[in-house]
């Protein structure tokens, strides 16, 4: 059930950005009076799995949900369709239109999209607010994995400047720190700046979860508790544990690394409840768990900042523009040899696996209508962007051309075209395999 919902989401998703996007080219190039010939939801070889003429437009639905397009008459496209390019140019058709008029259609699809994340993250804002976890609220100093500490943090550290920039948000503390050249903190009552070290970052993807490294700590007070075996040994919500196999507790973290270090095995323990000290023996699962939790205390570092209509108009763009730079900024994670970011690049599988979705406590899943939206909100802004990218096959591919002939005064040559957007073809198709198959191979190696 929860795969179907995960299958589901991504294919709402991707549909809502497919449309909009090439409605961003549909719109303008009927606007100009230039034929559409074809509007298809995902691509169509060989077959579709809908189709209806409407006028001179096809409209449909492909089988191969890696996108969508719109077959523009007069267009070097994807489809490599060139035998109409053979004739003499047409009033109706796109290379006969002002390269001003080009430029727009070829714009429309990333334009929508850039609106689409503006539009979506405005109305979060406003209808739900930003729930924002303040750094500024945590007394106890931070808890520094051995990740952390690899990068160059050490116990005790209180992080004041992240690149210069002092960064209270804990939600976006871990990526900036990941992000980032040097750190500076306050140790041993002097301010400390070091650089963060690749090391530590590289340490940081091997782990299910890259931002892990870092967390508030507060004490082990037990509020959930989902496992009957856990729950019979007499440990109750509430409790607060103090010592472990003799060790004291003082934060919640301390308790799992002793519950980890004793997988397998019995637990001796002891609770602080009603002001008495209560002795327990708990049974540790073979993975290292005692099936409980303790991150309900992380709400009183939460704030929830709530926004007029006026002000989410302002926050749904600075909200776009911080979503996109994050993503841009995480190539140089990508691409840094050491850190090698790329392992954890992930395509559609990958995508599906991290859809969100709304677990309850008696085990179903619903979909968390916040959380898709942030996702769709985040992936029209990235998509966005990637369409700019000068390679022949996207958007950017024809801008750049367009943009030369602007500046040049003259056209490229149809040959050029022709022969640029099969090298671009052929690059975009290997690149799509490359990461579908690196998804497969994760899932065969059991590493997905």
């Amino acid at each position: 059930m929860e795969l179907a919902i995960k299958i589901f989401q991504f294919i709402l998703s991707i549909s809502i950005l497919v449309i909009l996007h090439e409605l961003g080219h549909f719109l303008p190039a009927k606007w100009f009076k230039t034929k559409v010939e074809k509007f298809y939801l995902f691509f169509d070889p060989w077959f579709s799995v809908v189709k209806k003429k409407i006028g001179e437009t096809e409209y449909g639905i492909g089988w191969l949900p890696f996108g969508g397009y719109v077959k523009i008459a007069g267009m070097v496209d994807e489809s490599m369709d060139t035998e109409q390019l053979k004739q003499p140019a047409q009033p109706w058709e796109f290379r006969a239109k002002p390269a001003w008029q080009r430029l727009i259609i070829m714009m429309g699809g990333v334009t929508v999209n850039f609106f689409l994340a503006w539009i979506i993250y405005g109305c979060l804002s406003f209808f739900n607010g930003e729930t924002v976890f303040d750094s500024t609220k945590v007394n106890a100093p931070m808890n520094y994995t051995h990740v952390a500490k690899a990068m160059g943090f050490q116990d005790g550290d209180k992080i004041l400047k992240v690149d210069g920039k002092v960064q209270n948000n804990l939600d976006k503390l871990s990526l900036d720190i990941l992000l980032s050249d040097d750190i500076t903190v306050l140790r041993n009552g002097k301010e400390v700046t070091f650089p963060t070290n690749d090391e530590g970052k590289a340490l940081a993807f091997k782990d299910q979860n890259p931002k892990a490294f870092l967390t508030p700590r507060y004490p082990a007070v037990i509020d959930s508790i989902y496992n009957a075996k856990t729950a019979a040994a007499g440990l109750k919500v509430g409790d607060q544990v103090i010592s472990a196999n003799g060790k004291k507790i003082a934060y919640y973290d301390e308790f799992q690394e002793v519950v980890r270090n004793n997988a397998g095995k019995d637990l001796n323990i002891e609770v602080s409840r009603a002001g008495a000290v209560q002795p327990l023996v708990l049974q540790v699962s073979k993975e290292g768990t005692l099936g409980l939790a303790s991150y309900k205390q992380l709400t009183k570092y939460a704030e929830t900042k709530h926004f007029t209509f006026a002000q989410s108009i302002g926050r749904g763009f600075t909200r776009s523009i911080e979503s996109l730079t994050y993503q841009v900024k995480q190539f140089k994670l990508i691409f840094n040899s050491k850190v090698q970011g790329y392992k954890k690049v992930g395509g559609p599988l990958a995508i599906i696996k991290n859809m969100p979705v709304d677990k309850a406590k008696d085990g179903s899943v619903s979909i968390d209508w916040t959380l898709f939206w942030s996702f769709t909100a985040m992936f029209s802004v990235w998509l966005a962007f990637l369409n700019l990218i000068p390679i022949p096959g996207l958007d950017g591919g024809h801008v750049i051309f367009t943009l030369y002939e602007m500046i040049v005064g003259k056209p490229v040559p149809q040959k050029v075209l022709e022969n640029a957007q099969m090298v671009g073809v052929i690059f975009l198709l290997g690149l799509m395999l490359l990461i579908f198959g690196a998804d497969i191979f994760k899932i065969i190696t059991n590493k997905f």
